[in-house]
């Protein structure tokens, strides 16, 4: 039996408040080579409970692609870049994917 394989690339899912903080986002991790396409939707609703309250927000959401090799980098500069005190960081595997796309995305993300 063999044990499985870390994905090599990743879809890395953040969120803000205003489609400008957004915009700053997705352009600062492309142009630091984070990751090489940054995707904004929204305004989308989010529901959640913060320090036990019910809230309701109006939020954009950034899909990033990177590799798993640029993630704890990413990670790190989104925690340092977001203003939330708690930012939606979450990763999620590619586990498929046409060659030439994840050709792309390797190169755009390399150190």
């Amino acid at each position: 039996m063999t044990e499985p394989s870390t994905p090599a690339f990743l879809m890395v899912l953040t969120t803000t408040d205003t489609a400008d903080k957004a915009d700053t986002l997705a352009r600062g991790a492309i142009e630091a080579r984070l990751a090489a396409c940054a995707q904004i939707n929204g305004p989308v609703t989010s529901v959640y409970r913060w320090e036990g309250a019910l809230e309701t927000a109006r939020e954009w959401q950034l899909l990033l692609k990177t590799t798993d090799e640029r993630y704890a980098a990413l990670e790190s500069w989104l925690v340092q870049a977001h203003d939330y005190e708690t930012p939606e960081i979450i990763a999620t595997p590619v586990t498929r994917g046409s060659a030439a796309y994840l050709g792309w995305v390797a190169a755009e993300t390399a150190e």
